[in-house]
């Protein structure tokens, strides 16, 4: 039985939702899966740092009872008031990084230095951040096959809906023009709260008490976090190097409920959607815009926090993927499924892995 031995470096909602799911579905995961997961260091800039390679690792129970607020790692074995990001990721023993900090959209640090430096390290990393993979995913997928190591990133566009490993691994012999998609659940809530006669403050107020909305929901209602995703997106699917200055962005600010019910009426709904098209000369244009549908695109329908992808294909026309966009759990879900394909490329032979512990 393979063991894979698991740095977290940050512990917010993502990562603490990962360590939940490892302490309450470690067998479970260990009879479907054929692999053990062990927790063997957690960084976080409030708490510092935690290690502990022996054993069984680190006790997830006790911290996972404790409010996030409330945990301070100094006072553990193996603790330290510092988080020491950099001396967790480079010289702890670990098979994977889990990175999960917050998103930086201007140059994609502290995580792209978290990912570099795992990579370098000769680990295995899983990022749910966009920051680095829209900014410097080419590059960083370069150095990690230099490295024979994995790079993974499955949460950055869709949380927990598989939608890169769709388009990777179900589109062979189509040749994908182009997608239009949903992808801030946010902006698509408030869309329809505005729908049934909500102001925009109100409806971002309600989104916030919800959990949809952070306390500043700029990157979402901006459109900047689809700018991202689309940059992503356009990368893995369609080859486009862009940069954001490539991918014109307005967000739904300005759309007021009156605007929206009197689209409704003519049966169109807003929805904040992120595109990219490629063109007969192979260039590739993109845009994050609010866009008034009518009721027969396969977008109109989508609703509340659901996000969807419509992939423009040769031979098969418009596909459609829609699921989760955003929470906890399904983005923590997003790299396990990254871990276990890390999994299923060293057991099929796909991938160079660094040597596995065993249990």
């Amino acid at each position: 039985m393979a063991r894979y031995d698991i740095a977290l470096i940050g512990f917010g909602g993502v990562n603490r939702a990962l360590a939940e799911l490892i302490a309450a579905r470690s067998d479970t995961l260990e009879a479907e899966l054929g692999f053990a997961l062990r927790v063997v260091a957690i960084t976080d800039l409030r708490a510092g740092s935690l290690v502990r390679t022996d054993g069984d690792g680190i006790a997830l129970a006790p911290l996972l009872a404790a409010a996030p607020g409330e945990l301070d790692f100094s006072g553990l074995p193996g603790g330290s008031p510092l988080p020491r990001n950099e001396w967790v990721i480079r010289e702890v023993p670990a098979d994977i990084v889990a990175e999960a900090t917050f998103t930086n959209p201007t140059d994609g640090e502290p995580a792209l230095s978290h990912v570099r430096w795992a990579i370098e390290a000769g680990k295995h990393v899983c990022t749910t951040n966009k920051g680095p993979v829209a900014l410097h995913g080419p590059a960083l997928k370069e150095l990690a096959r230099q490295a024979g190591v994995s790079f993974e990133f499955e949460g950055t566009v869709m949380s927990g809906t598989p939608v890169l490993r769709t388009a990777r691994r179900m589109f062979g012999g189509l040749a994908v023009n182009g997608f239009e998609g949903i992808m801030n659940g946010t902006s698509n809530y408030v869309l329809g709260r505005l729908e049934s006669g909500l102001s925009f403050a109100d409806a971002v107020a309600e989104a916030q008490t919800l959990g949809y909305a952070e306390a500043d929901p700029t990157a979402d209602v901006e459109g900047y976090d689809v700018q991202l995703k689309v940059m992503i997106l356009a990368h893995e699917v369609l080859g486009a190097e862009l940069t954001r200055a490539d991918v014109p962005c307005a967000g739904i600010s300005a759309l007021t409920a009156e605007d929206v019910r009197r689209a409704a009426a003519e049966g169109l709904r807003w929805k904040l959607i992120g595109s990219a098209e490629r063109h007969a000369d192979g260039t590739v244009t993109a845009r994050v815009a609010p866009v008034a549908l009518p009721a027969e695109h396969p977008l109109a329908g989508v609703s509340g926090p659901t996000n969807a992808l419509a992939f423009h294909t040769d031979l098969l026309g418009t596909v459609t993927v829609g699921g989760p966009g955003a929470g906890r759990t399904e983005t923590a879900y997003a790299l396990l499924s990254d871990v276990i394909g890390i999994h299923d490329r060293a057991v099929s032979g796909t991938g160079i892995l660094q040597e596995a512990h065993r249990g």
